[in-house]
């Protein structure tokens, strides 16, 4: 028996529950965090998925063969699906890149210089972005957990090229593909793939709101000031709709994977917050789009001002989301982007309260852009029919409201937050939980967008004595 399994009670009867690391044999499991094994580290890639008959499938058929009860893992199907979904994404960032670059060169070729050098700069400084946020989190992981790896010159190179994120996916669909190949997923697997989708995601929604949100309202509003639109221009507005609602539906579906009980985002919920999302960022892009298109020089004061408020806003919320004080404001100020476009909560408390007041902000200030809009509306070209499509925005905003308040009073789930998440309390469940990787920076992310059940937030697992359940 190792020296971390001493003094620990063996599993004994058909109705124990094994863990991660508690074997039958008294020795630890080749593939999990064993003793005299730092915290955090990633197995070697020989102990991951080994089909053999001495690899973790072999050990689970042994144990199922004797009787046990292993660890519940995933569906299969579940699994698979996570895969696609990984895939789909990645091609539609790619997807996405192939269209801004031929809206760009659409532009150099009519003779729109300016519209071509906006779209290539706000695709250059969102990929900038998020070159630095995906370094930053790859520094300040533990060392070992995405072992094997390029070197460090190599991923920092990547990272220079612009590939960082690509090379996120890249590992994402990897890790996917190996726990889905698994028959028995081990916890460490399963954890690590968690772990990677939770920063592709985060990452997804930075790209959404630092490049995919200001370029559609550029398209719109170069559509509104010629007066008609190209095939291109509509397919890139109605690709960026869907791609920025798809981002928030993929955010909040990854964020349910740092819950307690990892309740699924079942299909009811996934179209209702789709919807919402989408109804009520119409209108804001439609109001900034209509100020831009009459007043250009204009509506970057406009941005930088409610940006400047919004900035000061997050800094008073004391956000602690990236490791340095540098990358936090960093952090801050792409927070400060979202918000400018929609809600984005980042502190845990009266997040209901904090969620009014950012609505009633935006909803005043796109009232007094189409006010000043409607004041100049002989400056815009007749061809475009926007005395229909403001009644339209108005009724997509009350729909909208509408099913967001139908979400979260009833689809949106309440969470008995485990003691070592919240309080900081270590010995509350057993050492081998807390060797998994867990993603801190997305499970505060969590804690401040889903509520807690408060009474039971300081009382440990039912039936969780000394690692065994």
């Amino acid at each position: 028996m190792g020296r971390a399994d001493r003094g620990r009670p063996q599993p004994r009867g058909p109705r124990a529950l094994l863990l991660p690391g508690q074997g039958g044999t008294g020795k630890s499991r080749p593939g999990g965090p064993g003793p005299g094994r730092p915290l955090g580290l990633r197995p070697p890639p020989s102990c991951r998925g080994d089909p053999g008959p001495r690899g973790r499938v072999g050990a689970w058929r042994r144990r199922r063969a004797r009787g046990w009860r292993v660890m519940p893992w995933l569906p299969r199907a579940a699994l698979l699906w996570d895969v696609v979904l990984g895939f789909l994404g990645t091609a539609a960032f790619l997807i996405d890149l192939g269209a801004d670059l031929w809206a760009a060169g659409q532009y150099v070729l009519s003779g729109r210089y300016l519209c071509a050098a906006m779209v290539l700069a706000l695709l250059g400084l969102a990929s900038v972005a998020l070159q630095l946020f995906s370094w930053v989190w790859l520094r300040a992981d533990p060392a070992g957990l995405h072992a094997p790896q390029p070197p460090g010159r190599c991923l920092a190179l990547l990272h220079v090229l612009q590939l960082g994120y690509l090379y996120r996916c890249v590992q994402g669909l990897q890790q996917g593909l190996l726990v889905w190949q698994q028959e028995a997923p081990s916890e460490f697997d399963l954890a690590y793939a968690d772990f990677l989708t939770l920063d592709i995601s985060m990452l997804r929604l930075f790209e959404t709101f630092l490049e995919t949100t200001p370029q559609l309202t550029l398209v719109l509003a170069i559509v509104l000031q010629s007066g008609r639109a190209e095939s291109y221009q509509w397919v890139g507005i109605c690709t960026s709709f869907v791609g920025i609602s798809w981002a928030l539906l993929d955010y909040h579906r990854a964020l349910r994977t740092c819950l307690p009980s990892k309740s699924p985002l079942g299909l009811g919920s996934s179209v209702v917050y789709f919807l919402w999302n989408l109804l009520l960022l119409w209108p804001r892009v439609l109001a900034v789009a209509l100020f831009s298109a009459l007043f250009p020089r204009y509506v970057a004061l406009h941005f930088v001002g409610l940006w400047l408020v919004l900035l000061f806003w997050v800094w008073l919320q004391g956000t602690d989301f990236m490791p340095g004080a540098c990358s936090e404001w960093l952090y801050r100020a792409t927070v400060a982007t979202i918000l400018y476009f929609c809600w984005f909560s980042v502190a845990e408390g009266r997040t209901r309260g904090r969620a009014a007041i950012h609505l009633a902000f935006l909803l005043g200030d796109s009232v007094l852009m189409v006010v000043t809009w409607w004041t100049h509306i002989p400056w815009l070209p007749s061809g475009i029919p926007v005395r229909m499509l403001l009644p339209a925005s108005g009724i997509c905003f009350l729909l909208g409201l509408a099913l967001r308040l139908v979400y979260y009073h009833w689809l949106h789930p309440s969470c008995r937050w485990e003691p070592d998440r919240v309080d900081g309390t270590q010995g509350l469940h057993p050492v081998e939980w807390r060797r998994l990787p867990h993603n801190r920076r997305m499970a505060q992310l969590a804690r401040c967008f889903f509520p807690r059940v408060r009474d039971e937030a300081a009382l440990p697992w039912k039936g969780d004595v000394n690692g065994v359940l």
